[in-house]
């Protein structure tokens, strides 16, 4: 009989230091919560800048960032450093997305890059700026003087994506001349087909290819960017009708694009195209598309049309696009000669909304005088 009382005791009193146990604990985690919810809102803004800790940030009201990260590769020259910044505003601003800016420059712009976005008002903005070395370009591009123009080697930066970001799955790529008004989100949700490292707009879509700049040469197709009498075009068993793509905007899987090496590749087309001339003479301007054209040739998937309304840069687009589409579009881009920032540019008006000013006063956007008009 005493034994079991004892034994009875026993588990009262067990009982008990457990029932007190758990209130401890409880009461340990309720203030541990309201500590937790303190810091955080303290910590909050500096926690969105991994990249740029010295990052000057004026902290304002933000809308709530959530999903996975979506990298942004974006190049920044130093000629062309506002058209890069309003293009990031409005992706930025169009998005409730968590988005990362990778911003790809020269060394001699970083400050400038640096002091801008540091007076914009990216509230909470994450980015991280990437140096681009031109000598990897050796011997990749011809050194012609006279154009010189037009081989900006910023404009090979979209080979070298996975250099750049070598933990990431996927990326988008966007020249600086584009403005966004649709949620990235979207473009990022862009489907690759098994196989595929990467999407792209193809030239005879419906949106974009009333657009398009007919001429010699015959832009939308293969044949206006390669020169199919060449020995080692004739090789590759291209047809010089298939339609073309613009790599302004892309949509890469970078894990599919490390397996096919195919940085490597576009490479060796630069390469040989110094030794053996394989553009075709009537787009002498394009040097970063036809590479990708060959390596790419029909092992692309597509981007939604409306997603990237081209050509807003060519002659005339003011009489191709109406108002109405244009707003409707969820990317534009300035393709062309008459780019937003410059006197002759159609829609100019769109792109002025994102625009942030030069706070060092050396960007300054051409716009028409009333005499002009």
């Amino acid at each position: 009989m005493s034994c079991c009382f004892i034994f009875s005791v026993n588990v009262v009193i067990l009982v008990l230091l457990v029932v007190a146990f758990l209130i401890i604990l409880q009461r340990n985690l309720l203030n541990l919560n309201d500590f937790l919810k303190h810091e955080s809102a303290e910590a909050a803004p500096g926690a969105l800048l991994p990249f740029e800790p010295d990052f000057a940030i004026k902290h304002k009201p933000d809308v709530i960032r959530t999903g996975v990260e979506i990298p942004v590769v974006i190049t920044a020259a130093e000629e062309r450093l506002g058209a890069a910044l309003a293009a990031m505003n409005s992706v930025y601003r169009n998005s409730k997305s968590s988005i990362v800016f990778n911003i790809v420059t020269l060394n001699d712009s970083v400050d400038h890059l640096k002091t801008w976005m540091s007076k914009a008002d990216f509230t909470g903005i994450k980015h991280k700026v990437i140096v681009f070395e031109p000598k990897i370009l050796e011997g990749k591009i011809l050194n012609d003087p006279q154009k010189k123009d037009e081989v900006k080697p910023l404009t090979f930066a979209r080979y070298y994506m996975p250099m750049f970001l070598p933990s990431v799955e996927k990326a988008i790529y966007l020249d600086d001349d584009v403005i966004v008004q649709g949620d990235i989100q979207e473009l990022f949700d862009t489907n690759l087909k098994a196989g595929h490292a990467a999407a792209f707009s193809d030239d005879c879509d419906s949106a974009s290819s009333k657009g398009i700049v007919r001429g010699a040469g015959n832009q939308n197709n293969y044949i206006g960017f390669l020169d199919f009498k060449k020995e080692a075009i004739k090789k590759l068993g291209m047809r010089a009708t298939t339609c073309s793509f613009n790599p302004g905007v892309i949509v890469a899987n970078l894990t599919e694009w490390r397996i096919q090496n195919i940085t490597s590749q576009l490479e060796q087309w630069m390469e040989r195209n110094v030794k053996e001339d394989l553009y075709s003479k009537t787009l002498a301007e394009s040097v970063t598309t036809p590479p990708l054209l060959i390596v790419f040739y029909k092992r692309h998937s597509s981007i939604d049309p409306m997603w990237h309304v081209r050509h807003l840069g060519a002659t005339g687009a003011a009489n191709r696009y109406s108002v109405q589409f244009v707003n409707a579009a969820k990317l534009l881009h300035w393709n062309g000669h008459y780019k937003p920032w410059g006197r002759l540019s159609s829609f100019s008006d769109v792109w002025d909304k994102w625009y942030i000013p030069d706070p060092l006063d050396k960007f300054h956007p051409i716009r028409k005088h009333s005499e002009d008009k």
